[in-house]
């Protein structure tokens, strides 16, 4: 069975630690290879080849830094294919899908060619007499991202490309669930022209993450996944004296306004709620319609549009419109999940219990779920499911619906649609959430914004990709300086005042 192990110093290498995870293809439940953990020492090593390699690396001028991303940028769209089969093996999501996790990951590469521009400071000619005074941008040192299963290429890009970009080197743990693709973005960008050491992958799990938290000479660490780890990481890694920035879970709304074209909230929610099979942080999860009539029709739009959706393997192409969730483990809690909304009292519209498909009744496939008239007391509502699941909450008012909203813990993304632009402008003011789409059912910013959530879905004072990223993975340094003509003799003993 394969092993795979780390890329460290510009080559795969084996694990030394002897422990391994599998690495399972969910389609079929069966384990396909083994990915070593990283011991802390080995950890520990790689952050020390990194920081050696870092120095030249800094010391390289933007414009050259950015023709190694402009070269790795021709690569990826040259092995897209590879890489998203890679990509849907190991974690279930249909090519298609697929492919959109390495664009939008690619997307954020383009941004960042544009470091030169980025990095620029800041100048002010004659502050004083014969003082000028400026401000540089200098990298961190050595950064590290710990990114999550659910986009194995997207979000690893969107950590590694920025910080690479302004001069750091960069320690990138991925999630051990599919931890191929990780690995062949280090070789393409190797191939661009990325010195070795520069970008180290240990694969690994808490042991790993608890390393790079630790290291005195990590000085950033990013992360993206669940609310509880994302806290974890945020108050041991600012403990330690690192600047975090941690990406958690989501419970985003859809409101579904009287007025707005059924047709086109309907299929908006069948794509935001079930691509992926609901295993995405900016899934719309929760839609909640402005009256009950609202509702009624949203309800009789939604169900044969969910009813016709196709669930099976990566492999049957363009007939799937999702795939299999992550794990056993994942299967199980989300049927649980299920259960209770049904215990608690809410209306299960679509039953996706029981869903079995021939030749891999082994994997990890759900069918779809719908319910209505859930209430925002009920497991369903409160808890990030990440599965094929849509939870209908009535609003009788659109104040009803925006409180929905602005109540929850998380505020990653949310969405509403209807004609009326006065709403449309109140909504997008007034709700406390990160991301708004406007008949938009998944707001995610285009690289040159910022990727973020609000609450308890983000801690941290900067967001992900756009030029926050420039800013998370840089320090400024302000200069002031005076040339010796003209400087009168004998020490100042007060506070420079510029006259």
């Amino acid at each position: 069975m394969e092993e795979i192990g780390h890329w460290i110093d510009g080559k795969r290498v084996a694990g030394k630690s002897g422990r391994f995870a599998d690495v399972m293809n969910p389609a079929t439940g069966e384990v396909q290879a083994k990915v070593a953990l990283a011991s802390q020492a080995e950890l520990d090593a790689a952050v020390a080849s990194a920081a050696a390699a870092q120095v030249k690396w800094g010391a390289t001028n933007p414009q050259r830094r950015a023709r190694v991303l402009m070269k790795f940028v021709d690569l990826l769209n040259r092995d897209m294919d590879k890489l998203a089969e890679a990509l849907s093996r190991e974690h279930g999501k249909t090519l298609p899908d697929a492919k959109g996790d390495v664009q939008r990951g690619l997307e954020v590469v383009e941004f960042c060619i544009g470091a030169p521009q980025m990095l620029k400071g800041e100048y002010t000619d004659s502050a004083g007499p014969g003082i000028d005074m400026y401000s540089m941008r200098q990298p961190i040192g050595v950064a590290a991202g710990i990114t999550p299963f659910n986009f194995p290429a997207m979000i690893p890009m969107w950590k590694l490309a920025p910080a690479i970009a302004c001069g750091n080197a960069f320690i990138l743990k991925p999630s051990e669930r599919d931890p191929s693709v990780p690995l062949m973005l280090a070789e393409l960008l190797q191939e661009a022209g990325l010195p070795d050491g520069v970008l180290q992958v240990v694969n690994g799990d808490k042991e790993a993450v608890d390393a790079i938290l630790d290291n005195d000479t990590i000085g950033a660490v990013g992360f993206v996944g669940s609310t509880p780890i994302a806290a974890y990481i945020y108050e041991r890694g600012c403990a330690n004296g690192k600047r975090v920035q941690c990406f958690g879970g989501a419970k985003n709304h859809m409101i579904v306004m009287p007025d707005a074209d059924m047709d086109q909230a309907a299929d908006a929610l069948v794509g935001a709620g079930y691509g992926a099979a609901g295993e995405r942080c900016m899934a719309i999860s929760v839609a909640v319609p402005v009256g009950d009539e609202t509702a009624d029709r949203l309800i009789e739009k939604l169900v044969p549009k969910i009813e016709k959706l196709k669930v099976g393997p990566y492999t049957a192409g363009n007939d799937v419109d999702y795939g299999p969730v992550v794990t056993a483990a994942a299967k199980a809690n989300i049927e649980r999940l299920v259960q209770s909304g049904i215990d608690q009292g809410a209306e299960l519209v679509v039953d996706g219990r029981g869903f079995s498909l021939q030749g891999y009744e082994n994997g990890f496939f759900l069918g779809p779920h719908l319910f209505d008239r859930a209430t925002k007391d009920m497991d369903i509502y409160r808890t990030e499911i990440f599965g094929p699941v849509l939870t209908t909450v009535r609003a009788q008012t659109y104040e009803e619906a925006l409180g929905l909203a602005m109540d929850h813990e998380y505020g990653n993304g949310t969405a509403i649609f209807t004609r009326d632009g006065d709403t449309a402008r109140d909504f997008a003011s007034r709700v406390n959430v990160g991301m708004v789409g406007i008949n938009v059912p998944i707001p995610v910013p285009l690289a040159y914004h910022t990727f973020g959530g609000w609450k308890k879905s983000a801690f941290g004072d900067l967001n992900q990709h756009g030029p926050d990223a420039f800013r998370f993975y840089t320090r400024t340094k302000t200069v002031t300086a005076r040339w010796p003509s003209g400087i009168k003799e004998g020490g100042e003993f007060s506070i420079p005042v510029m006259e």
